[in-house]
């Protein structure tokens, strides 16, 4: 599947290039390798920074592997994990604790928790669904991460033309209650866990692992493939502070390491965090990180410094198709932005200042962000591109006179959120990429088992949040009223399997 999605990654590359450049498919083809992949996507620092990280990131993966510890915290866990529900508990708790960048959120939870999943045949699928809707959800809330600066900016920057009075922090939590798909796809996501059920395609591929043990379906690509020459040794005892000493020195060195690439004078602990280039501090991470493994290595005689750096090498050789889509899809968005594909899609939406009632207002910016952040790949585009049109007219709208409405808080937390769900839903999404990467899932079925989710938990965000929001209704009400919706679709609409695959029928 992989190879289909890089062709048709190339094809809407070239094919952007083709009209850019006058409709001349010739000079559209050499434009797409020499400017858009060459001098667009990897020229770019933020995207060069990311495509190393996840290589060094592929090479600490590979050392942990071949020293035994990958192995030896799957074991430790096991035990604790004596079930699916409590492996995938695990991963999701994991997924939360990660809060301050949904990438290294991605890379971490997936590659440490892919063997233990495994272990209890539990499709791929599944596992890069839990990776994907603990990530962005998580991160784009969290007052301490990677996102905070941007939605801080943009919110400020909102306030600030309209001569409208607010600290753009406080704003920044009061809309946290309006980010009603981030909060119900988290709902649904622990629904389904602890309910022990599923439903949709997602039903199919846990139905297939649990009877075959095949993790992913028979044909697919995962984007990673497990190479022997990583195994430990015959004989080679693993510890989990193989695991532990790298993965918490990745950890310590991404939380703090972001304050000190974002330091400024005058800056808080936060704000600095927030103004950090994080491709450049997980990069920092993951090779620090790995020199830390190789000398754990070292000094347990498991392997020389060569040995080392073959296992690193090997590692990194895994996240090959990985980079190669990341960076194909890195290129696209170059393309769209280009054509000013992304403004032309909001000036297409009835955004007329006083021509919409308010109830309908967040319901259609949630909606208008989805479709702008599915279009081009990018949450955080998504979000500068809208917030400076909603808040203007959600402004408008609500008659604001200088103070901040709650339709200006429900729209503001609509374009955040409608944000998340589109890249969610966006195969050229890198958190999605990266989420299928981590796991070692298909790309294409990752995409395919985790919309009926995204959708489910949108379908409720609009019906119980979005509408009931644009008539004034207090978000809090709405949140309740969509959790006790979601356990209801679950305990209904979703289905228990045993541990051969067979589906559990209820009993009168």
């Amino acid at each position: 599947m992989e190879k289909q999605v890089i062709i048709s990654l190339l094809a809407g590359i070239w094919g952007g290039a083709t009209i850019i450049n006058n409709w001349n498919p010739l000079k559209g083809l050499l434009q797409t390798f020499s400017h858009y992949i060459v001098g667009q996507s990897l020229a770019d620092s933020w995207n060069i920074g990311i495509i190393v990280f996840l290589l060094a990131v592929g090479g600490m993966i590979g050392m942990i592997s071949k020293l035994g510890g990958t192995k030896a915290i799957a074991d430790a866990i096991a035990v604790k994990a004596q079930d699916v529900r409590s492996t995938q508990l695990a991963t999701a708790l994991m997924g939360v604790a990660i809060f301050f960048d949904d990438y290294a959120n991605s890379i971490i939870v997936g590659n440490t928790m892919r063997p233990i999943t495994d272990k209890q045949r539990i499709s791929r699928e599944k596992l890069s669904y839990i990776v994907d809707s603990s990530a962005a959800p998580v991160s784009s809330m969290a007052p301490i991460s990677t996102w905070i600066a941007m939605e801080l900016g943009l919110i400020a920057a909102g306030l600030s033309a309209l001569g409208i009075e607010g600290n753009s922090m406080l704003v920044f939590f009061q809309t946290i209650p309006f980010r009603f798909y981030s909060l119900f796809s988290l709902v649904l996501l622990f629904s389904l866990i602890l309910m022990k059920k599923d439903f949709g395609p997602m039903l199919k591929a846990e139905i297939r692992a649990r009877k075959t043990g095949q993790v992913f379906r028979e044909g697919a690509n995962p984007m990673i493939t497990e190479d022997p020459a990583l195994m430990p040794k015959d004989g080679t005892k693993g510890s989990i502070w193989e695991v532990i000493v790298p993965i918490g020195i990745f950890i310590l060195i991404t939380f703090f390491g972001l304050w000190y690439n974002g330091y400024e004078e005058g800056l808080t602990f936060r704000d600095a965090m927030g103004n950090a280039d994080a491709s450049v501090v997980l990069t920092w991470a993951a090779f620090i990180s790995s020199i830390a493994v190789g000398i754990q290595g070292i000094i347990s005689k498991k392997f020389t410094i060569s040995g080392s750096v073959d296992a690193w090498i090997g590692g990194a050789k895994s996240m090959f198709v990985a980079v190669t889509i990341l960076t194909l899809a890195f290129a696209l968005k170059a393309v769209i932005s280009e054509m000013q594909l992304a403004e032309w899609l909001v000036a297409i939406i009835p955004f007329q200042e006083g021509g919409l009632a308010s109830i309908l207002l967040p319901t259609l910016v949630f909606l208008t962000a989805m479709f702008v952040a599915f279009s081009t790949g990018t949450s955080w585009g998504t979000n500068s591109i809208l917030m400076p049109i909603v808040i203007p007219v959600a402004a408008n709208v609500s008659a604001a006179n200088g103070e901040v409405t709650p339709l200006i808080l429900a729209c503001i937390g609509s374009v955040l959120t409608g944000a998340v769900f589109g890249d969610h839903c966006s195969p050229i999404s890198d958190t999605t990429i990266l989420s299928s990467s981590a796991s070692g899932a298909d790309h294409i079925d990752h995409v395919r088992t985790q919309a009926p989710y995204a959708l489910t938990a949108a379908g409720v965000a609009i019906l119980l949040g979005t509408l009931p929001a644009g008539l004034g209704l207090p978000p809090w009400i709405s949140l309740v009223a969509g959790a006790v919706v979601l356990l209801g679709v679950v305990k209904f609409v979703g289905k228990e399997i045993d541990e051969e695959g067979a589906v559990i029928q209820k009993t009168a």
